[in-house]
């Protein structure tokens, strides 16, 4: 049982009643947590191919029913669900995880989800589900090194709806905005508050720099911003955030778009993910005094998988309208500390820091001794609304495994740091231009990312098929001539993700 200390402040109204983490809750709980509620309605939910939230809802009908359910889940029908399964898997069996178990907080009716798995016909993890390719690759990761990655995503987003004449918009000055300037800040903590209570790991949010009105509508970009946790969880949390921030959004009447780039000028919206490594609960990529070795050894494998990893990053033509240079979006290919031009760059970590400004805001405050040194995280900048997040988190993972274990990678990250503008550094590698592009740069690197039996073959295949069939080749002499114009193209993937 947790202790009233941890349980106090704890919003999930499960770990609350049941007085233990989530990660602790068994099949017993479960239950009895909907017997003492009276909770009529269970939803198995599980991330299809796309990239998006589904469901599958039940009403409870006994109690041997609600336990049948919770031990053996359901079938599915694979081949609607995902582009690629192997033959024998068009069936597939979904099988709750009781440890992601929620309140939906938007169910008429009181209703638990769960996240489920997905298995094949012999009962074994799918190996091309999204969820178990990231599950290898943190295997594969924890076996060659010790360590496991962590990640926090930050993710961006617009809002559009009619324009307001009392304190009206101010393009690009929404960075941490406040009311009444800033807009529809009920969505954004309305959102803050159902991820809490749901067991998300939130940091924070915030208005960001990306306001604008046109055609009599004001688009405001907003930021969720989460905690580091196991990289499986950061990208089930992402998938997670984008389902509440669209139920949110609909209940205002207002729309919530995770598209990259909205309009031609303005700022577009990003995924970044912060990565640390973890070993026994300890943080490698720092001891309080700067970058480790490790952590060049891992920026290194970022650098050197970057161009194929935004064949999972950035997976619509419209991605490549917003790495563009001088729109604080990375084309180039490297690194530096606190340097937003950058592709991996090295954000502040409270490095080198004692208890001296706390006591400065703080002059009645004594001394607080030593101070955490496990914040230093590491930032991927190019991934976008897009992203196929678990195939892009999984990758993430596969360079940094190689980054550790293939000599000379340090090296190779200590050459391509750059203090300055990364767009105006000349000799630097070049994020691709397009999906079909990020297809060739997979497929040109498919064998690291299938060692191990991380990737299936077959995925890549249909993967890389998949992005040359957007038929973006010629992206930006397309647009240059008009045989394609911006908007069409937003237009076409303004529900990406």
């Amino acid at each position: 049982m947790l202790s009233n200390d941890n349980l106090s402040l704890n919003p999930n109204p499960l770990v609350q009643a049941l007085g233990k983490q989530a990660k602790e809750f068994t099949k017993a709980d479960i239950i009895g947590y909907i017997e003492d509620n009276n909770i009529p309605m269970l939803n198995l939910r599980y991330v299809g191919g796309d990239g998006r939230l589904k469901t599958l809802n039940f009403a409870i009908q006994s109690k041997a029913h609600l336990d049948r359910l919770l031990t053996l889940g359901e079938r599915v029908d694979g081949s609607s669900l995902f582009t690629f399964v192997d033959a024998t898997s068009s069936d597939l069996y979904v099988v709750p995880r009781l440890s992601t178990a929620f309140l939906n907080p938007f169910a008429p009716i009181p209703t638990l989800d769960i996240l489920c798995g997905f298995y094949d016909v012999d009962g074994a993890p799918l190996a091309s589900a999204p969820q178990e390719i990231l599950r290898k690759a943190q295997r594969a990761l924890k076996e060659d090194t010790g360590c496991e990655l962590q990640a926090l995503g930050e993710l961006e987003y617009y809002l559009f709806s009619a324009q307001e004449e009392l304190f009206p918009v101010e393009p690009q000055r929404g960075y941490h905005e406040s009311g009444p300037f800033s807009k529809w800040e009920d969505v954004r903590t309305e959102t803050l508050l159902h991820l809490v209570r749901m067991g998300c790991s939130v940091k924070y949010a915030h208005s960001e720099v990306g306001n604008f009105v046109a055609d009599g509508r004001q688009m405001i970009q907003q930021e969720i911003e989460f905690l580091p946790v196991d990289a499986c969880d950061a990208a089930d949390q992402m998938v997670l955030a984008k389902w509440v921030l669209r139920e949110v959004a609909h209940s205002y009447g207002i729309e919530v778009s995770f598209s990259p780039k909205i309009a031609v000028g303005q700022a577009g919206s990003g995924m970044h993910f912060h990565t640390r490594l973890v070993r026994d609960g300890v943080n490698q990529f720092s001891t309080g005094s700067g970058l480790t070795e490790e952590a060049l050894k891992v920026i290194g494998g970022y650098l050197s998988h970057a161009a194929s990893l935004t064949a999972f990053g950035n997976t619509a033509p419209t991605s490549f309208l917003r790495l563009v240079p001088h729109q604080e979006a990375p084309t180039a290919i490297c690194w530096g500390d606190r340097n937003r031009s950058v592709l991996v760059r090295v954000p502040l970590g409270w490095q080198n820091i004692d208890d001296s400004m706390f006591r400065d805001a703080n002059p009645s405050e004594g001394p607080l001794g030593d101070l955490p040194n496990d914040s230093q995280t590491v930032e991927l900048r190019s991934p976008d609304g897009s992203a196929a997040v678990h195939l892009l988190l999984a990758g993430i993972t596969v360079a940094a495994r190689l980054g550790l274990t293939v000599p000379g990678m340090a090296d190779y990250a200590r050459v391509r740091k750059v203090d300055g503008d990364a767009s105006q550094t000349p000799g630097l590698d070049q994020l691709p231009a397009s999906c079909f592009e990020a297809a060739g740069r997979l497929l040109a690197q498919r064998g690291d990312y299938e060692a191990r039996g991380v990737f299936p073959a077959g995925l890549i295949d249909s993967w890389a098929s998949r992005l040359i069939a957007l038929g973006d080749e010629h992206l930006r002499e397309d647009l240059a001539d008009s045989r394609l114009s911006v908007e069409e193209l937003v237009e076409r993937y303004f529900h990406i993700g």
